[in-house]
């Protein structure tokens, strides 16, 4: 068998045929991924990686190997060579093996210059070297496998004729159906993702797998494939007539069909991307599995886009396929909202009713500045319920890469939180607290609003504690959590027993609190002035009892949100952005879930907090900048200061300011020996485990109206920007009520290769002649010792 498969490599490469294949190959793969423009070109694409390669390399073998292999079988049975092989000592078996593995052999000789490929993105990577090197090796096992089936197909089909080019022809049929025609023909029907054309077609598995995903059932089935043609090509150069084939034929088959039932049942899948992205979290494994009933989910991002929406259309579709492995329910479909021309404006005016707004972006590709417009969002169904969810992450300020990174970082948490709303049924409740001056209604509502996607939402007064303190405490405990949203008059002490013995019996807080009164409101009079004074909640032994203290003084930041002002009126009225200090724009880089990859959260006259030393576990949240400064209180404050006076840069020293905090652990009470203000029923001096965040500042809950009726939180009409209070909060209570661990995906770390942008203009010809010279230099090389070799020998 080894002198066959040196016969078939010494056969290839002695004829000019062999050498024109491989080098038409080369020159293909040279020109598409480095010279030519397109979605294929990796210089353009802006990412450190290999899979424009693993995307056109199908095609490109789709001629190349018919190529090779036609002349295995053919070639003998013309040159009447076949019937004298049969006569050696030499299985039927051992012949068609040797013929497959010496084809397959020159298949991977051409596809081994592609590692030149891969030391050109490690050159070109930011930083040098920050290549997904798991990543590419699973992709080189789909190719060889992909290449494995192909040949033993080409094989199969040589041995049906004495004509090369028949055969070849042949071959190119039959691989093209195999890989895209059950994959276009599976297109026709309702979802493509449960269709079983598709299953049975090569494209699924193999896309798949070059993501770096090696599951067994993609394995066996290209090993499936491999083994059912070569089993063919057996039966087929035998010396018997059709009757005594057929039967063969239908055994191999029904071995082939019982082999990928049987592989479906159990089956293993290893991740070999360096941030493991496509291993799905436990809570999100559980809560697909929970999907009883078909889940449809539209995702309106398809057709031809800038760079990085193809990444993130890319990565949204392995997601999704991750989920369908693991529930048959959950079904997908990506469409084009604005694929009609004619109908373009009419499509967009209807998803912004709907609240599915198209981005216009501008991309830079090649030096060369182009305008897009996509629709990053996907609609997921299940019952009459749907549910909208968000593909792209925007983040003020933020460059591509970041937005990129930002947005792959968050798909699986947007796709596990849309089907939680879905999904899972309401069970955690929430008490809103009134009766201390906390925010209105009107004020909260938005916030409101989207909990109740989430839980049971209710408002709670403490004003029954003076009649009836104990039934008060037991409604309460009734609750999960309660919030209190910037509370202006101070509480009593049953008041506070209460929300004590709340938090004792494991109840969780978020406290949005100030310790100082001042608002902008009272900057908007003849005078423009106001004054800032202490405001005394009569909170701070219960704060300070559980680890925490918010001071009575302004935090100033020169990183700061803008204070929009008006001059003029009517018509002539304009509207000017001035730097406003005091309110503070966060930007967290920590990786704790509630703050990870949030856009900046905006703050108004907010205070600073310091933290206690006892046993209970603190995360910072969120900070003022590092150009920061403290102003003690009273403070009289001027808009005519902000107007006209430049700030003293060099008194912004005292650094960040904690305006968030997360304490975790078992609280000790504040009246643990101390006189009770009422007897309760059963009295806790130290609480279970349990969870609160406090933040310094009432206004980051606050939405702004217009005309009476509430605006999205975090949305500035005045400015057209969007922060990201709403998402903080909503990942606060989350994080707080969580019992399922959603919330934990959010600390996945999800890392993308990119390219080094001014290195790539630098140096690109250079690499482009790198990358298509040298390939073809080292075919030359190897043909000309090759001849040499072969010339020696034969004069011996």
């Amino acid at each position: 068998m080894i002198a066959l498969i040196r016969k078939e490599i010494n056969t290839f490469f002695s004829s000019a045929v062999g050498y024109l294949v491989v080098t038409i190959f080369l020159i293909l793969n040279g020109l598409f991924l480095w010279v030519f423009r397109g979605q294929y070109n990796i210089l353009d694409s802006g990412f450190a990686d290999l899979s424009p390669f693993f995307e056109i390399a199908p095609w490109i073998l789709l001629f190349l190997i018919p190529a090779v292999t036609m002349r295995s079988f053919a070639e003998e049975k013309k040159q009447g060579t076949l019937e004298t092989l049969l006569t050696k000592p030499i299985s039927n078996i051992q012949l068609t093996i040797g013929k497959y593995f010496g084809s397959l052999f020159l298949i991977i000789i051409a596809m081994i210059p592609s590692l030149l490929y891969i030391i050109t993105l490690h050159q070109l990577s930011k930083p040098v070297g920050n290549l997904d090197v798991g990543s590419i090796v699973g992709s080189y096992v789909a190719l060889f496998l992909l290449a494995s089936s192909h040949t033993a197909i080409g094989v199969y089909t040589s041995s049906l004729t004495k004509n090369q080019i028949v055969a070849f022809l042949i071959s190119l049929f039959v691989c093209f159906i195999f890989y895209f025609g059950l994959s276009s023909l599976a297109d026709y029907g309702v979802l493509s993702a449960t269709n079983s054309l598709e299953q049975l077609g090569m494209q699924l598995h193999y896309e798949r797998m070059s993501l770096g995903v090696l599951d067994t059932r993609d394995i066996f089935y290209f090993l499936g494939i491999t083994i059912f043609f070569i089993a063919l090509t057996i039966i087929n150069i035998k010396k018997t007539d059709l009757k005594q084939k057929i039967k063969p034929i239908i055994i191999a088959l029904i071995g082939l069909v019982i082999l990928n039932i049987a592989i479906k049942t159990t089956y293993y899948r290893f991740d070999l991307t360096q941030d493991h992205r496509f291993t799905l979290s436990d809570a999100t494994k559980n809560l697909v599995v929970s999907a009883s009933a078909p889940v449809v989910v539209d995702v309106l991002l398809e057709g031809e886009f800038p760079s990085e929406f193809r990444r993130l259309q890319s990565e949204t579709r392995q997601l999704l396929e991750e989920f369908n492995s693991l529930n048959s329910n959950i079904q997908y479909i990506f469409t084009n909202p604005l694929k009609e021309e004619e109908l373009r404006q009419q499509t967009i005016g209807e998803l912004q009713k709907f609240g599915l707004t198209p981005m216009e972006v501008s991309v830079k590709e090649s030096g060369k500045t182009q305008i897009e417009t996509v629709v990053p969002w996907a609609i997921v169904s299940y019952q009459n319920k749907s549910v909208k969810i968000p593909l792209i992450k925007n983040t003020i300020g933020a460059k591509t890469e970041e937005r990129v990174q930002n947005s792959i970082q968050q798909l699986e948490y947007a796709f596990a939180d849309g089907l939680t709303k879905l999904l899972n049924p309401k069970k955690h409740k929430i008490a809103v607290l009134k009766g201390n001056g906390q925010l209105p209604d009107r004020n909260i509502a938005d916030f409101i609003k989207t909990l109740q996607d989430y839980y049971f939402v209710g408002a709670f007064t403490l004003d029954s504690v003076a009649a009836n303190p104990q039934k008060t405490l037991k409604e309460l405990q009734k609750f999960d959590m309660v919030i209190n949203a910037k509370p202006n008059q101070a509480f009593s002490e049953k008041e506070k027993y209460v929300l004590d013995q709340f938090i004792m019996s494991g109840g969780k807080s978020l406290w949005l609190l100030e310790s100082v009164t001042m608002e902008i409101d009272s900057l908007m009079n003849p005078e423009g002035m106001g004054v800032a004074v202490m405001q005394d909640l009569r909170l701070g032994d219960a704060l300070f009892s559980y680890g925490v203290r918010v001071n009575p003084v302004l935090v100033n930041d020169l990183y700061s949100a803008p204070l929009v002002l008006a001059s003029g009126r009517g018509n002539d009225s304009q509207f000017t952005p001035y730097p406003w200090f005091y309110g503070s724009l966060t930007k967290n880089s920590s990786n704790h879930p509630i703050v990870k990859n949030i856009e900046s959260v905006r703050f108004e006259f907010s205070n600073q907090i310091d933290t206690l030393e006892n046993n209970i576990k603190k995360t910072i949240l969120l900070t003022s900048s590092e150009k920061s400064k403290t102003e003690g209180v009273p403070k009289e404050i001027r808009l005519e200061n902000i107007i006209r006076k430049k700030p003293d840069i060099g008194s912004y020293t005292e650094g960040k300011q904690n305006l968030a905090v997360l304490l975790e652990g078992k609280f000790k009470s504040v009246y643990k020996g101390r006189i009770k203000p009422f007897k309760a029923e059963s009295q806790i001096d130290q609480s279970k485990n349990t969870k609160m965040v406090v933040i310094s500042d009432g206004d980051i809950i606050k939405n702004k109206t217009l005309k009476g009726q509430p605006l999205e939180l975090g949305f500035d009409p005045s400015t057209n920007l969007k922060y990201g209070n709403k998402e903080f909060l909503l990942n606060t209570v989350n994080y707080l009520l969580d019992d399922s661990g959603l919330i934990e995906i959010r600390s996945k770390v999800i890392k993308i290769p990119f390219l080094d942008i001014e290195k790539v203009i630098a140096s690109k010809t250079m690499w482009q002649i790198m990358n298509m010279i040298v390939p073809l230099l080292t075919l030359g090389i190897f043909g000309a010792i090759f001849s040499f070799i072969r010339k020696k020998k034969y004069q011996k």
